[in-house]
């Protein structure tokens, strides 16, 4: 492959109330894979997309090889080489096309040019390629729509390789796959550096950064803190230097007094994979769900929470027997649930912070047929300031803010509710450590007023840090439960992969 060395300089940006960029700058060169990391809310998105294209209103300067380019459209990056795998993988794909037709839809679109027929063999042929490049086993007539994540990822690099691709980005790739199917990206991205693609690899998981990565930038609000190469530093110092400050490795456990039986679930089964799944969470006490991708957590999260359709079971709140049967009865049975895939289901993101914030507690705000605008700005106002949520002010729109931000919100929004049960599911997903311990933080806060959280979670390491017991699913089922104190992260894993009976070194 030919030389491809680019860089960035003096790069600016700005969105309404919001300076996202200042004079940051970045380099990315041929053969190597560069992480490119920061707390929610550095810049690192908004850098890759005036890379990429998606972002026009820049100013500063591009170099591609010592000669300086002009990026303002998609096309133009595409025209250099330059493709971006984003994390919500479903945006950019057909889904009832073909593996093959979406792994070579451009190529389709501009060989028609006029001709009324497609070479559908070729099509076919040429993804295979393309595929077997990547040392990927995928049928190429399969219909996207029945593809996995980690599927449909392949597909997009292979979409991305179809077209002469000399530099690659990947944001947050990892955040929706398992510990296989982490692994198997690792080794295609691996195989593509040696190639000679450059690769930026955006993610706010430190140790696949420094098993994988050979070169790291760092990035905070919206500046450019430093570059190093990875065998010539360590997690801590760039935690430190993302947040600006010294950090705690281990996470805070909340000590609170922990009361009698809030809420319980007896023999639940659903339409999909539950199977009699029991257990129960009590008052200042947090509960952890543990299992691999696919054990069954978030389906559990949204059955109890109304969003899922239940065949069998029962569940009790404060001893006595409650129906829920959708999410509005949840909310009037005070429960609250915080769902993993938050942009979809957690939040309006066109709609402002102060209508998100108080739109689940609608009737607090509202008198007769009036709004109380006054008093919903106010409250909002208090729960910015008190999760710490950056954002330029109260009506700025969701969707501007950063994933960790966007996150408080969903969370504030069931603080002003008040409810009694907090239900969360993968709720670091795609946050940096920062807004970790400030997630943590909160949670301590509920459990210390007596609430009752169930907290899902693929991350192990959180778990055994802050919950009092763990549930451990696989295929459906609940296979263990463990009082935290007494667990090993080992153990987790043992039975989240269908082990039987773990025996504990002496």
């Amino acid at each position: 492959m030919s030389k491809f060395e680019l860089s960035m300089r003096n790069i600016s940006i700005e969105f309404p109330g919001v300076k996202a960029l200042n004079e940051a700058q970045f380099d990315v060169r041929h053969g190597e894979i560069h992480a490119l990391i920061g707390a929610n809310g550095a810049g690192k998105s908004t850098m890759m997309k005036v890379l990429s294209g998606s972002y026009t209103h820049w100013t500063g300067e591009m170099y591609l090889n010592g000669e300086q380019i002009n990026i303002r459209s998609v096309v133009d990056a595409k025209n250099l080489g330059i493709e971006t795998v984003y994390q919500e993988v479903d945006v950019a794909l057909i889904p009832y096309l073909s593996v093959a037709e979406n792994i070579m839809i451009d190529k389709m679109i501009m060989d028609m040019n006029g001709k009324h027929f497609v070479d559908w063999k070729s099509v076919s042929n040429q993804a295979k390629e393309v595929l077997k490049r990547l040392n990927v086993s995928l049928k190429v007539n399969k219909k996207v729509e029945h593809c996995s994540l980690a599927e449909k990822q392949m597909v997009l690099i292979a979409r991305s390789i179809s077209r002469d691709c000399k530099l690659l980005i990947l944001d947050e790739p990892t955040a929706p796959l398992s510990t296989k199917e982490a692994e198997e990206l690792f080794r295609v991205v691996r195989d593509l550096r040696d190639s000679g693609v450059a690769i930026v690899f955006i993610s706010h998981r430190l140790p696949e950064i420094f098993s994988l990565c050979d070169h790291i930038t760092i990035m905070r609000d919206g500046k450019h803190i430093s570059d190093m190469l990875i065998k010539e530093t360590n997690e801590k110092q760039v935690v430190e230097a993302m947040l600006g400050r010294s950090f705690e490795e281990n996470y805070p456990k909340y000590d609170a007094d922990i009361g009698d039986v809030s809420f319980e679930v007896r023999s639940l089964t659903d339409k999909k994979i539950l199977k009699d799944v029991s257990m129960n969470v009590r008052k200042g006490e947090i509960v952890g769900i543990a299992g691999l991708v696919g054990a069954g957590k978030t389906e559990f999260c949204k059955a109890i929470f109304g969003a899922e359709s239940i065949v069998s079971g029962e569940i009790y709140k404060d001893q006595q027997r409650i129906s829920i049967k959708n999410p509005t009865l949840a909310v009037k049975a005070k429960l609250a649930l915080v769902p993993e895939e938050r942009r979809k289901e957690g939040v309006l993101v066109s709609e402002t912070v102060f209508k998100n914030l108080t739109l689940p507690s609608i009737s607090q705000f509202s008198r007769y047929m009036f709004m109380l605008f006054g008093k919903e700005k106010k409250i909002s106002k208090e729960i910015i300031r008190d999760l710490g949520i950056k954002t330029p002010s109260e009506n700025q729109k969701v969707k501007n803010l950063s994933g960790g931000n966007q996150q408080k919100v969903v969370v504030g929004k069931w603080l002003i509710a008040d409810a009694d049960v907090y239900i969360f599911d993968e709720p670091t997903k795609g946050v940096d450590v920062g807004a970790k311990k400030d997630i943590f933080e909160l949670i301590g806060r509920l459990v210390n007023q007596g609430k009752s959280v169930i907290y899902a979670s693929c991350e192990n390491s959180e778990l055994l840090s802050i919950t009092d017991r763990i549930y451990v699913m696989y295929d459906g089922q609940v296979v263990k439960e463990v009082m935290t104190k007494d667990a090993s992260e080992d153990e987790i894993l043992y039975y989240s992969a269908g082990g039987k009976n773990y025996e504990k070194q002496a």
